[in-house]
């Protein structure tokens, strides 16, 4: 066994193997969000902008690769983690009263396997073209793929709108309380500075950054 193997068995090493795997896919979705945004700039941009990301093969499948491990480690960190917190505490608690942990704390094993069902959902949807295959790999007049054309009649549809905002909203707060939690996993909290709020903060940038433009799509701003 070799040494990171043993470090991630432990109970510190699966939780900073969590953190840090976690801080990089916050970046990830920080990215991913502000790219979106150019939805606001018309079919030319944003379909520019997926073909230029298209186009990078040397980096596109080493990032997709990395990303999929990433998610895999945190998903099986987590699950450790969680697994091991119930083993130390075989029998449930009388009254169960808790004083400083907060609900999304309690509840990130869910919202984590939740949010990587969403994730395959996503996937499926505009990666695979599964969901909606009639409006996958259309032609705009430039000849690119059109992803505006696609991303527009997506979350035309208010099922899948509604899809996405509940996914969105799980992903974020699971991503707003990790955001805040691994500063103290890393030993990097303090308590002369509010990390607390770093976790709000990220959390709603994220929903808000996600979800406005699929909202102006609904509301017809982006057609």
């Amino acid at each position: 066994m070799t040494w990171f193997a043993r470090y991630s068995r432990s109970s510190i090493g699966a939780k900073q193997v969590m953190a840090v795997t976690g801080l990089f896919l916050v970046l990830f979705a920080i990215v991913h969000m502000l790219g979106h945004w150019q939805m606001f700039g018309g079919r030319d941009m944003y379909n520019a902008y997926a073909h230029f990301l298209q186009e990078l093969w040397e980096v596109k499948w080493p990032v997709r690769a990395g990303l999929l491990a990433f998610l895999l480690v945190h998903l099986v960190a987590g699950i450790t983690v969680s697994a091991r917190n119930r083993a130390a505490r075989p029998v449930g608690y009388a009254k169960f009263t808790p004083v400083v942990t907060s609900a999304a704390a309690r509840a990130m094993i869910w919202t984590g396997l939740f949010v990587f069902v969403f994730l395959a959902f996503h996937i499926f949807h505009f990666t695979l073209g599964q969901v909606q295959p009639e409006h996958f790999h259309v032609m705009d007049p430039l000849k690119r793929w059109d992803a505006y054309g696609m991303y527009v009649a997506g979350f035309q549809n208010a099922a899948i709108y509604v899809i996405y905002l509940v996914g969105m909203a799980l992903l974020c707060l699971h991503l707003g309380h990790g955001a805040s939690s691994w500063l103290q996993t890393l030993g990097l909290r303090h308590p002369k500075y509010p990390t607390d709020k770093i976790g709000a903060v990220v959390g709603w940038v994220l929903f808000l950054g996600f979800m406005i433009p699929p909202t102006a799509v609904l509301a017809g701003v982006i057609k």
